[in-house]
């Protein structure tokens, strides 16, 4: 299997947490931003050769794979034309804030990844790396056959792209848990037990909200299986769409 270049789109949390998972497991990375690829010095010297930074055409027309980490409502800012054809990670979720409100996702009418599916018309879109944070995504690898090897969901309406982040999320050391299309994808998003307390745990009681997100981002991880992540992505019941403030 041809190891992908892996181009990415939005260098916060999630893109560079992604990034140095994947140079650590030996793919190369292009890295871009709206700032500009100078503004990625400090990342890219940190992780090294396989890293280089890109406009964020350049980083879709290049990579084999494209992570879109950026806010949901920065989706339409997205290369479109340079995304057709490409498979595209999507690991946005939606965000409730006043004045910022997606009817359609609020009425549970669709999901945030059939969203971003509309929005990028040619591009075969894939729902993962939303449900888990950049800490336990570098504490939770484990090679192929590892007796506590972790399951992270995917979802997606297209066979092909599903399979070519499986084999990702192979390389990266986890096992990919299919949760069928893009329709069933809410079944891992926020406000279910597949949405980050599956790789934490609960966290302490009376947190405040931004107390709770750091104590989630900081959480070492806990090893849970791809059948288990089947488990609970079968069992689980739809409730309200997105985090709200």
């Amino acid at each position: 299997m041809k190891t992908p270049t892996l181009g990415i789109i939005g260098t916060g949390m999630v893109g560079a947490g992604v990034a140095r998972r994947a140079v650590a497991a030996g793919l190369d990375v292009i890295l871009s931003n709206t700032r500009g690829p100078e503004s990625l010095g400090g990342l890219v010297a940190e992780l090294g050769p396989r890293a280089r930074a890109a406009t964020p055409a350049d980083a879709a027309e290049e990579a084999d794979l494209v992570l879109a980490a950026v806010p949901l409502n920065a989706r339409k800012q997205l290369p479109i034309a340079e995304l057709v054809g490409k498979t595209v990670i999507d690991p946005m979720n939606y965000a409730v804030y006043p004045g910022a409100e997606i009817a359609e996702l609020d009425d549970n009418e669709l999901t945030s990844s059939e969203l971003v599916q509309r929005d990028l018309p040619g591009a075969r879109v894939v729902k993962a790396f939303h449900n888990i944070g950049p800490k336990q995504l570098q504490s939770l690898a484990r090679p192929a056959g590892a007796a506590d090897r972790t399951g992270i969901p995917l979802s997606s309406d297209d066979p092909r792209a599903k399979k070519e982040v499986a084999d990702l999320l192979d390389l990266l050391g986890f096992d990919a848990v299919d949760l069928g299309s893009l329709a069933e994808s809410w079944r891992s998003e926020p406000n279910t037990p597949l949405y980050a307390v599956a790789y934490t745990g609960q966290p302490p009681a009376g947190l405040s909200i931004p107390d709770a997100v750091a104590w989630f981002q900081n959480a070492p991880g806990i090893p849970i299986p791809a059948a288990r992540i089947a488990e609970l992505a079968a069992t689980t019941t739809r409730g309200p769409a997105g985090f709200r403030f």
